[in-house]
């Protein structure tokens, strides 16, 4: 199409979207407020800013130049918010190594990434220096410790942490360079093969920055983000940038607090302490959360919580509501940075008590500002806008990764049709609220009727002494697949397969579901096989039941 497009001035500065930028705001507007690691540690927005400056010294004068790959093995940490922004910001890229992976996968990864440097803290140590050998590409270490004196290492080290900061400058002129430049890298787990590479450039991150922090904060119907909150991650910081809500924090200026290792009474304890007021978190951290001993003791009503990863139980959105627990469901995937949809409470719904707001809250929610979100079906045909037409999400949006690393054919499979195919099946009401009904991998399939194992999950769940629940399909020579449930009993609270089938059947005389979705085999037991970001591992529980 040819449009008009006006001469700029030769003086004109072209003003690049880079990571770098999303520093300006925070110690303007709010220098007095902290960063706090643990009970370890805290400064403030000021001291980031410097301490900022001191890393890209460090990491320049250890040789570290632009294109350079640095892997990160960290908990969540205010060394892990100075890495998120110093290693772009120098031109190089951040590897967010994902620690809870395999010592295989890890050593994978971080080939496939060609890793130059490593910054690694002790609890990681053993585990760095076992693939030492596997990992050539990596030059030099950076040594992170908690403690007053250093662990011992026979990795190529640089130096430790703090004490390489505390030699440096804290003056350093970050320069200008194209916004498209790869800023991040990390690895998702897929059902089959190895880790994929994700990446994402410095326009794509700072663009999903200014989409998040408008939409976690200038909607009544969705208030979790504003400058007096404070926040606390309880996402992985190696996932997805923490979901990206730390670039968002440190734009707007909020305090901070990085629980390192989670551990749920210590954090319950943070967020009691600290005053937190906004936190984010898988639904099965979020149950670790309420179950610990700190927190029958502690007074959660008004913890501002997004979920994701995969939608919450009714189980679980009860309890919360019990609780005074304010969430919200987000939807979003590893490859699109991550945010796609938010659920948004209208004036009506607010008004409802917490417990009735329920519903509403635990959609997948409306796809966000920039989001062109559709729902098609095999054929491509976008289904109607009816809440009950089901097909696959598909997605534009400027922030979603363009392809996978090395991956040429997976990344035409992703990108089939120049639209991203989520692989989640869903269904979109004319109030464009968007409800996940499961993974297209995780249907069952069953005497041709397909049975969603996301709300068998969350019936199951509403039976009042259940913790978690996972149902996946298992072949069946008769009707191709049938449900399988794997259930975990609330703590100190017996349930049986028989109790569970009972309470199901309720759901089959009001017609909700059929006869058929309810499991021929419900095992109870003690623990669900997560990933390792926390989501159950469904593709784990097929292979175990063989």
């Amino acid at each position: 199409m040819k449009t008009r497009i006006i001469e700029p001035s030769q003086n004109a500065y072209s003003y690049p979207l880079l990571i770098k930028s999303l520093l300006l705001s925070g110690e303007r507007y709010e220098p007095d407020h902290e960063i706090v690691y643990s009970d370890l540690i805290r400064y403030d927005y000021v001291t980031l800013n410097q301490r900022i400056r001191k890393l890209a010294n460090v990491l320049t004068e250890a040789g570290v130049g632009a294109g350079d790959t640095v892997a990160v093995m960290d908990w969540d940490s205010h060394r892990y918010l100075e890495a998120y922004f110093a290693i772009p910001m120098i031109g190089a890229i951040i590897h967010h190594v994902n620690v809870r992976l395999s010592p295989d996968q890890i050593a994978y990864t971080m080939n496939h990434a060609e890793d130059d440097y490593l910054m690694v803290h002790d609890d990681f140590l053993a585990l760095a220096e076992g693939i030492s050998e596997r990992t050539p590409t990596v030059k030099g270490v950076i040594q992170l410790t908690d403690e007053a004196q250093a662990t011992p290492s026979s990795l190529n080290l640089i130096g430790e942490y703090e004490t390489l900061l505390s030699n440096a400058s804290d003056q350093y002129d970050f320069p200008d360079f194209d916004e498209n430049s790869v800023a991040t890298t990390f690895y998702t787990t897929g059902t089959t093969g190895n880790p994929k590479g994700v990446c994402f450039s410095h326009r794509q991150l700072v663009l999903h920055t200014l989409n998040m922090a408008s939409m976690l904060g200038v909607y009544e119907g969705q208030p979790l983000l504003r400058s007096e909150d404070v926040y606390m991650p309880m996402t992985p910081m190696f996932h997805v940038h923490a979901w990206g809500v730390p670039y968002a924090a440190t734009m707007i200026g909020v305090k901070q607090v990085y629980p390192g290792r989670y551990e749920p009474n210590k954090m319950v304890k943070l967020y009691r302490d600290e005053g937190v007021t906004f936190s984010h978190g898988v639904p099965a951290v979020l149950q670790m959360i309420l179950s610990c001993d700190e927190a029958k003791n502690t007074d959660l009503n008004g913890w501002k919580m997004l979920t994701g990863g995969s939608a919450p139980t009714a189980g679980l959105a009860s309890e919360m509501a019990d609780r005074g627990v304010q969430f919200f469901t987000a939807y979003g995937m590893s490859e699109t940075c991550p945010l796609l949809t938010l659920v948004h409470l209208h004036e009506s719904e607010r008004e409802l008590p917490l417990q009735e707001q329920v519903p509403a809250r635990t959609k997948t929610g409306v796809p966000v500002s920039m989001v062109d979100l559709r729902i098609v079906d095999p054929q491509g045909n976008v289904v109607p806008h009816d809440g009950e037409s089901v097909g696959e999400i598909v997605v534009r949006a400027p922030w979603l990764t363009q392809s996978y690393h090395k991956e040429s054919e997976k990344s035409d499979e992703l990108w089939a049709g120049g639209w991203l195919h989520t692989g989640d099946v869903a269904s979109i009401d004319q109030n464009n609220s968007v409800q996940i009904k499961d993974r297209i991998k995780d249907v069952i399939k069953t005497g041709g009727e397909w049975i969603s194992s996301l709300e068998l999950e969350s019936l199951i769940s509403e039976q009042g002494h259940i913790a978690e629940v996972a149902v996946v399909g298992i072949p069946d020579e008769r009707w191709d697949e049938r449900p399988y449930a794997l259930v975990v009993p609330v703590p100190g609270e017996e349930v049986t397969a028989e109790q569970i089938t009972q309470h199901l059947q309720q759901y089959v005389e009001q017609g909700r579901i059929n006869r058929w979705a309810i499991p021929q085999q419900i095992e109870i037991t003690t623990e669900i096989p997560k990933t390792s970001v926390g989501k159950i591992n469904k593709k784990q529980i097929r292979l175990n039941l063989g």
